[in-house]
């Protein structure tokens, strides 16, 4: 499950268990990610209220399968197969059918992007790419870029943030080897016009 002891949803008392029943889905699963926050509470809090603002939020104008999508490269770019796993299932419940996400899998695995999304949905991928593997070498040109692509600043803003947290939940897992063993893989906080509400279903 992860490297360090984590503490089980049926011996959490107080704040943590407060924050698992929060977090859980059904059967009282509660996602291995957040198990590796249990020994420290707040860091758990953190998390689900950065994940849930840049990923499950009403207030974001991108469709969320393409912040999924987004969120599916990154994770494939770090290698970090839990998140990709998740996401991608994720993914595939908000899309009809499997052939469209089976491509879109397929373009980010690949590279080739215009296989499965549109010019302007490629620039984006582009960028998260480059905010992932050599963030230093970014500049002003990439926002223009995404800008003339078709983007406004408030969804750059969206897919930045997005990328700085797929990057951050990647080091997450991989630093602390998370594992999906007993997960439900695809569960998320639906309810985006309550950011309080962090059940996954």
């Amino acid at each position: 499950m992860t490297w360090i002891e984590t503490i089980p949803f049926a011996a959490a008392t107080g704040r943590l268990r407060r924050l698992y029943d929060r977090v859980k889905g059904p059967r009282d699963n509660v996602d291995n990610i957040m198990l590796a926050h249990s020994l420290r509470p707040h860091s758990m809090e953190g998390h689900m209220a950065l994940y849930k603002s840049v990923l499950h939020h009403s207030a974001n104008t991108i469709p969320k399968w393409f912040l999924e999508a987004v969120g599916v490269y990154t994770s494939l770019l770090n290698h970090c197969d839990y998140c990709v796993e998740h996401h991608y299932a994720g993914l595939r419940r908000l899309l009809p059918g499997d052939s469209r996400a089976a491509a879109m899998r397929n373009a980010l695995e690949t590279g080739d992007f215009l296989r499965a999304f549109s010019n302007r949905e490629a620039t984006a991928l582009g960028y998260a790419q480059a905010l992932t593997q050599s963030p230093w070498n970014l500049t002003e040109a990439h926002v223009s870029a995404l800008r003339e692509a078709g983007w406004a600043d408030g969804e750059i803003l969206e897919i930045n943030q997005v990328v700085a947290y797929f990057n951050y939940a990647n080091r997450t897992v991989l630093g602390l080897g998370v594992d999906t063993e007993g997960d439900v893989l695809g569960l998320s906080p639906g309810d985006s016009d309550d950011p309080e509400n962090w059940r996954h279903a």
